[in-house]
């Protein structure tokens, strides 16, 4: 065969969407999924991304195969996750969480990368702008700082004393908490209340701040990261322990008995998702797909927390409550 034709043929090869390309190679296109939390934290979006897939014809298995792979609230095995699916030569890694995000881009180049979750991908530098993310990335946008404020009005709303807030939150180095607390900061002077931040970057560190909470605190705004998520249950428990109205940013910990999350509806962010990966199995190049942003954002209350609290919440915040957990 010539120069001329053989470069011809792998020209056309490559131009192939995935999936022929997998089928051609006689095996199922396969999907990594990433989640830095526990399984049993992560399944309502796993769940929502399956059935997506499903309705787009892609049904695990059978048209396609897809790789979980759960941190437990671990960052620091992100790395090594993204390494291995990167070696199991997947053909698209679905993520959420800028450090695994990060760990992901590090890890390849080639292999199509979709974040579920991101909190601001153009300051992290994952991607070179919205409309045109540009190189092997694409996903959906979270929009941070500028939720953080909606929160608090929220928060002080169901709880006009508020003065002192205590603000829990992940810091470590890469933390995308980090951004959402300028946009707390910028806040929380505006509203001129007094803040306490409590740094946790381990699960032991959970308790030990909120003994050291000797002061009290009005209210508690709870920054979400995989170690939060993972401990849920047990930082509503010291929450309600302290007599402390929380707010979140999506729904489970309120599902687990927090008072109340505002924020995008992490579900339909990962069934947008499978939307990505649709479009990228079927040919699609992911530095092409713009970034997208939220468009369901969710107010969820629990009225068993706030009457343990004691706390008798506003008509007019439940008349709009998008979901209200008896």
């Amino acid at each position: 065969m010539r120069r001329r034709e053989f470069i011809t043929l792998l020209g056309g090869a490559m131009a192939l969407p995935i999936a022929a390309r997998a089928q051609q190679a006689g095996k199922l296109p396969t999907i990594g999924f990433f989640s830095p939390n526990a399984r049993s934290t992560a399944s309502p979006w796993t769940a929502a991304f399956a059935e997506r897939l499903r309705d787009l014809g892609w049904s695990d298995n059978q048209t396609v195969a897809i790789v979980y792979r759960y941190g437990e609230g671990e960052p620091e095995r992100s790395a090594d996750f993204m390494a291995e699916l990167v070696r199991l030569k997947v053909d698209v890694i679905v993520v959420h969480g800028e450090p695994n995000i990060i760990a992901a881009k590090l890890a390849t180049s080639v292999i199509p990368i979709v974040f579920a979750v991101s909190a601001d991908p153009v300051g992290t530098g994952l991607v070179a702008s919205l409309p045109k993310p540009g190189g092997n990335i694409t996903g959906l946008s979270l929009q941070m700082p500028e939720l953080a404020g909606k929160r608090l009005e929220i928060l002080r709303e169901a709880v006009p004393s508020l003065r002192r807030l205590a603000i829990l939150a992940s810091l470590g180095a890469g933390s995308p908490n980090i951004l959402e607390m300028r946009g707390l900061q910028a806040a929380t002077r505006a509203l001129g209340l007094e803040t306490v931040v409590l740094d946790v970057r381990r699960a032991e560190d959970i308790a030990l701040a909120f003994e050291t909470l000797k002061a009290g605190a009005d209210g508690l705004y709870v920054c979400a990261s995989p170690l939060v998520n993972s401990n849920r249950v047990r930082i509503n428990t010291w929450a309600l322990t302290a007599r402390l109205p929380s707010i979140h940013g999506f729904q489970e910990p309120v599902d687990a008995g927090a008072l109340m999350s505002y924020g995008p509806n992490f579900p339909d962010l990962f069934r947008r998702a499978a939307e990505y990966v649709d479009k990228i199995l079927r040919g699609a190049k992911p530095g092409d797909i713009p970034v997208e942003q939220p468009t369901k954002f969710d107010l969820v209350l629990n009225l068993t927390t706030a009457r343990a609290l004691g706390l008798d919440l506003p008509a007019s915040m439940l008349a709009r409550a998008d979901e209200v957990i008896e």
